[in-house]
């Protein structure tokens, strides 16, 4: 049975879903955006089937009760920040339990699913517009690398050298927080130029593909946080710049 007739779900772990619609949009970005990388080729994209996607990245109260393990209760940071230090092959663990629990179907995002929902229906480098500050996101956090908007977060009663608890700044137009900045989140895409992608996105242990990272970090430029951004990583790589948010299936 489908339940896509829902336009919002919440689990009994918190973790809050929104449903995103099936359409069509421009993936990458023009030539004339700032910051472009030459592996943002602009091309039509077009998202077949509904799905529901964590209006949040994972938080670390959500992590410890899936988990449960001791050496995962380890991770630092409040119950409302993001989880961090997570591997590909990690999220991967977190989703096994979590669909064992019969909560329904859990997986990462692909990538054209997580920028179409970035995007939220807009096309320029932000979901907002073509230029970041330090209200609109978490980066520009780090005092050994970028400081530019640190004392900005401290005004706000934010850490240096860390993310923001989720939610910390407005949500884009289809009601998703922190796609921009704060960590970088895991998709299941291995990472392929766009003129290569292949469909096929099958997560295979064995494989060690970098994957897909996406919306930048408190860590460094506010450029990254670009819907178009993209980056990767090994899938066994932990970052404290890095987390996930996930998509729960709409059928």
């Amino acid at each position: 049975m489908s339940r896509a007739q829902e336009k919002r779900i919440t689990n009994d772990l918190g973790m809050d879903f929104i449903l995103v619609k099936p359409g069509s949009f421009m993936m990458g970005s023009p030539e004339n955006e700032l910051h472009r990388d030459k592996n943002e080729v602009l091309h039509k994209m077009k998202i077949v089937k509904p799905f529901y996607l964590q209006s949040t990245e994972v938080t670390v109260k959500q992590w410890k009760a899936v988990i449960g393990k001791k050496i995962f209760s380890r991770k630092k940071g409040t119950d409302n920040m993001p989880v961090v230090q997570v591997s590909f092959y990690d999220c991967q663990n977190f989703i096994k339990k979590l669909n064992k629990m019969n909560k329904g179907v859990y997986r990462l995002p692909t990538e054209a699913e997580w920028e179409y929902a970035c995007r939220a229906g807009t096309i320029t480098a932000y979901s907002w517009g073509n230029s970041i500050d330090c209200s609109k996101a978490m980066y520009g956090n780090n005092r050994q690398k970028r400081t530019e908007c640190i004392q900005h977060f401290k005004s706000m009663g934010f850490e240096s050298n860390q993310a923001a608890p989720v939610k910390s700044f407005a949500p884009n137009p289809w009601g998703f927080y922190d796609m921009h900045g704060n960590v970088w989140e895991w998709c299941s895409d291995p990472y392929y130029e766009y003129t290569k992608h292949k469909d096929n996105t099958g997560f295979d242990l064995i494989k060690t593909d970098p994957r897909i990272k996406r919306g930048g970090s408190w860590y460094k430029y506010g450029w990254y946080c670009r819907s178009a951004n993209r980056a990767y990583a090994h899938p066994g790589a932990k970052f404290k710049t890095t987390g996930f948010r996930l998509v729960l299936e709409a059928d």
